[in-house]
């Protein structure tokens, strides 16, 4: 069975028809101004139609994890200004201290005009959108298509909230006539080529902080890529539990040290004829700052430098990032997912700056898995087009990829 897309939505005619979209605008923010618009772009496309169309439309979004209630740092204020900023519809909101879907809510609903845009505060400022009670889910859902009044209609267009059981995400589905938004559409397309027919060789690289965020997709990926490059800190407990290197101080997960699921990867590699490639060297540092002494160690040796056993890893060496970028260009579908060191930090920046770079450059269909990755690929000053898709969605992407359901996707019905 396939979704209703927003294109369905639009032959049936939304002049007139208030639209609940659900859009994935958590965008990073910094003394009050956005400073990676890249997701509010992203939901431009949905929301012009729309507008353009005549629909009167409410945005329902989130942003970080507050705890229920009103919390002016997580507050939608400096996003909508900022859409506002980027759209040619005229965008509305109301005082963030009101109740998400209360009276100042619908009566400024009512307000709207054709093509006008309506901006919910965070929508987890309200406990039941992220509960685990089905019924104040439901309760909270109910309230939220009611905004639509008569003729309503609801797309979910944010691909980075799609793997939540929420009620924006999953249970006002119920409520509404469903419809996929583009932008979920597009993940969807590239995340079945990924798993059902990338051409070959097909590379993963994974990095990040931590192995337990990744094991199971490692699981999952390793009987269909080709190549599985390993890099970011979760290198660290890979290397103390598979290769009982020493690590100093570097980050590690003491719990995954004995779990077959880290110590058989070698053999699970090997079943599945998929090469396994670790870092050769690290760029250890004397402590965890941009400022700090920092020296290239071999991986089987990370203690025997000035900084012995206090030494910190913080991004992969120049051997490695060599070795990683040869083995991108040799492939011919490449998913990219985590940095490599912390890229935050100029001088610990390389490793990762090393493989997007290398994702540009060569031939093969690339894809950056959303998240930190596509943060990093416009920190790191690089054309956004200059590879094949960068995702909006990293947890949604990963969750995918691991062959998991997505409740977003399913209830509508996908």
């Amino acid at each position: 069975m396939s979704a209703k897309t927003v294109d369905d939505l639009l032959s049936e005619g939304v002049s007139g028809r208030t639209v609940l979209v659900r859009s994935d605008l958590n965008v990073p923010l910094k003394d009050g101004k956005v400073t990676d618009d890249g997701r509010i772009r992203a939901s431009l496309p949905v929301l012009e139609k729309l507008a353009g169309a005549g629909a009167r439309v409410i945005v329902a979004a989130h942003l970080g994890r507050p705890k229920g209630a009103f919390d002016p740092q997580y507050s939608l204020e400096p996003v909508a200004w900022r859409l506002s900023q980027l759209i040619s519809a005229p965008v509305k909101g109301i005082d963030s201290r009101e109740p998400l879907a209360g009276e100042a809510a619908r009566a400024a609903v009512v307000e709207l005009a054709e093509g006008e845009i309506f901006m919910l505060e965070n929508i987890r400022f309200d406990p039941r959108e992220t509960s685990k009670d089905d019924a104040a889910r439901a309760e909270f859902a109910g309230e939220l298509a009611a905004l639509t009044g008569e003729n309503g209609a609801y797309v979910n267009d944010a691909f980075g909230a799609v793997h939540r059981k929420h009620a924006s995400v999953y249970d006002v589905a119920a409520k509404l006539p469903s419809y996929q938004g583009d932008l979920v559409a597009a993940e969807l397309k590239v995340l079945q080529r990924l798993t059902e027919s990338p051409q070959r060789p097909y590379t993963v690289v994974l990095g990040g902080s931590k192995v337990s965020d990744k094991i199971a997709v490692i699981e999952n990926l390793i009987p269909k890529a080709d190549t599985l490059i390993i890099g970011g800190g979760m290198v660290f407990t890979l290397a103390k539990a598979i290769m009982g290197y020493p690590i100093g101080k570097s980050l590690v997960e003491t719990d995954l040290l004995d779990a077959p699921s880290v110590t058989g990867l070698v053999e699970l590699a090997q079943k599945h004829g998929t090469k396994l490639v670790f870092p050769t060297d690290i760029v250890m540092a004397a402590s965890f700052a941009a400022d700090a002494e920092h020296q290239v160690r071999p991986v089987d040796d990370l203690e025997s430098g000035t900084y012995g056993a206090q030494a910190l890893g913080l991004d992969i060496g120049p051997e490695s990032a060599a070795l990683f970028a040869a083995e991108i260009a040799a492939s011919k579908t490449v998913f990219w997912n985590g940095p490599m060191g912390v890229f935050e930090m100029e001088p610990f920046a390389k490793g990762t700056e090393a493989v997007a770079r290398a994702l540009t450059e060569t031939s093969g269909f690339t894809v950056v898995g959303g998240g930190d990755s596509a943060a990093a690929v416009r920190t790191l000053g690089f054309d956004e087009t200059a590879f094949g898709h960068i995702s909006t969605g990293g947890g949604a992407s990963l969750e995918y990829l691991e062959g998991k359901n997505l409740p977003g996707i399913e209830a509508l019905g996908a």
